[in-house]
């Protein structure tokens, strides 16, 4: 699964690591033996989009492809595979709704739609005012609590939302609407990943 498309977007000239970052970077970097750096990529790449508004310009590919020792394509190969990065600028709050499977079975299209109708835009779109993208994405690791969305922020923040419905999701960016943040994990009573109808195993207290 690909990440979302290079769009025509300012692109800045030049990009390079904070003092912080580069040495954050070099530690990466140096987990792996001479001639191997290459390696580091995937670490790399996500802070330089932590750095950078939660997306990756051409520059930035650029600067980390020159710390990596390798072509600026490769690392754009990478770039762009991963739906972890974005090529293109997103809103403040990027949602990504997963449809695969899993999800899908319960419910991912009410999720979907719940999107839509509460942020009036469509997959690989962002609201005017700039506070929302919504990208479609495959398995995000979390079918047990499915349907669920994931929500990053422009310091690259991870947010999971699980167990929706049309009525919790629509919950959900309501309150990110208001600048709240709502709390993280199942959307429904149960806590964690426990069965959905309550314990079925360990529930009476020992000794």
């Amino acid at each position: 699964m690909s990440g979302m498309s290079i769009k025509k977007v300012e692109q800045p000239e030049s990009f390079a690591f904070t003092p912080e970052n580069l040495a954050e970077a070099k530690k990466h970097i140096a987990k792996y033996p001479a001639g191997r750096e290459q390696s580091a990529v995937m670490p790399l790449l996500t802070i330089a989009q932590k750095q950078h508004q939660n997306w990756l310009p051409q520059a930035a590919i650029e600067y980390v492809a020159t710390l990596c020792g390798m072509p600026a394509i490769r690392v754009h190969e990478v770039a762009s595979f991963y739906t972890m990065y974005n090529l293109a600028p997103v809103g403040r709050h990027h949602i990504q709704c997963c449809t695969t499977t899993p999800c899908w079975l319960r419910g991912s299209d009410d999720v979907m739609r719940a999107c839509r109708d509460t942020l009036g835009i469509d997959v690989g779109e962002t609201t005017e005012d700039g506070l929302f993208t919504l990208e479609e994405v495959e398995c995000l690791g979390a079918c047990v609590n499915a349907p669920m969305i994931q929500v990053d922020g422009h310091d690259g923040s991870e947010i999971f939302y699980e167990d929706l419905d049309y009525n919790r999701t629509r919950e959900v960016l309501f309150a990110l609407k208001r600048n709240e943040v709502p709390k993280p994990g199942p959307q429904s009573a149960r806590k964690s990943s426990e069965p959905a109808t309550g314990l079925t195993s360990l529930s009476e207290k020992v000794g």
